[in-house]
């Protein structure tokens, strides 16, 4: 697997589930969205639920977990939610390690696709799900999610934040900038209020966890931004400036929905900065 200064990466795959594809591409319409995501008969497309996780430096850090498990036979249903495919525990498994062994869990935000496996069903009760972790979320961010909109209330979910609320194991930043070594988080507004996106330098080269800015490759172009963005122009301005630092500097992006691609590159063309070079994680350098 490859390295990044003291780090090993891995993916560690979560899941799939589907969302509606009108809410997935905002303006753009079905006839040219439908191109890069087939829909189902319910309107959905098929999304990836793709974690990454880094071994090194005496810790074990994972960005992102997934939809977790706690969800009805109803939530499953409206989701399409596939854990066959595969599921976070069994991933971490997989690659020889627990829930327990995992020290840092860093999420991008905290909308049920992204924290819901944060926290298990353990009979009647609900308990964090790595115990011995840290979980690193903007201040920001938490507020936002504690207090919701009516837009956005049903994606922020009290059974995923309030063990988290009550553990001990919430640590809330600042703002940007580096939160463990060779880690630094981005504060993006666009999608949600402080989203942070995950940029992993090292002397082979940056790695950039974009999260929900960008949840595809068919999203780098510039308007094609998902209905659910709190903000869209500004979720336009920050995928702009964003893709010309990356593009300049050389760095590597990791998607986390996109449900063939892990890994891009990036090129300059007469009209946009596109994605180059869709790859699997062992294939990053």
């Amino acid at each position: 697997m490859p390295r990044i200064g003291p780090y090993t990466l891995y993916t560690v795959e979560t899941g799939r589930f589907r969302l509606d594809g009108g809410a997935m591409f905002g303006i753009i319409p079905k006839p040219l969205w439908e191109r890069y995501a087939p829909a189902d008969e319910r309107n959905r497309i098929l999304l990836n639920m793709r974690c990454l996780l880094l071994e090194g430096d005496g810790r074990l850090i994972l960005i992102d977990n997934g939809i977790g498990d706690k969800f009805d036979a109803k939530f499953r249903d409206i989701y399409a939610v596939d854990h066959e495919y595969a599921e976070l525990h069994r991933s971490l498994e997989r690659l020889g390690f627990s829930a327990a062994d995992v020290t840092d869990v860093i999420l991008t935000h905290l909308h049920f696709d992204h924290c819901g496996g944060s926290t298990r069903r353990v009979g009647d009760r609900l308990e964090v799900a790595f115990p011995n972790a840290t979980f690193y979320v903007q201040r920001r961010h938490w507020e936002w999610a504690r207090n919701p909109n009516l837009r956005e209330r049903a994606s922020f979910l009290p059974e995923n934040l309030e063990p988290l609320e009550a553990s001990g194991q919430l640590r809330l930043l600042e703002g940007p900038g580096e939160v463990l070594p060779g880690i630094t988080v981005e504060v993006v507004n666009g999608h949600t209020e402080a989203q942070q996106i995950v940029r992993i330098d090292g002397p082979e080269g940056t790695l950039v966890f974009v999260a929900d800015l960008i949840p595809t490759t068919a999203h780098m172009r510039p308007v094609w931004n998902m209905g659910y963005d709190i903000r869209p122009l500004v979720t336009i301005d920050e995928k702009l400036a964003f893709l010309e630092r990356a593009e300049a500097n050389g760095w590597h992006l990791f998607f986390e929905h996109d449900p063939e691609v892990a890994v891009v590159s990036l090129h300059r063309t007469e009209r946009e900065v596109a994605a180059v070079h869709p790859r699997p994680l062992a294939e990053l350098f």
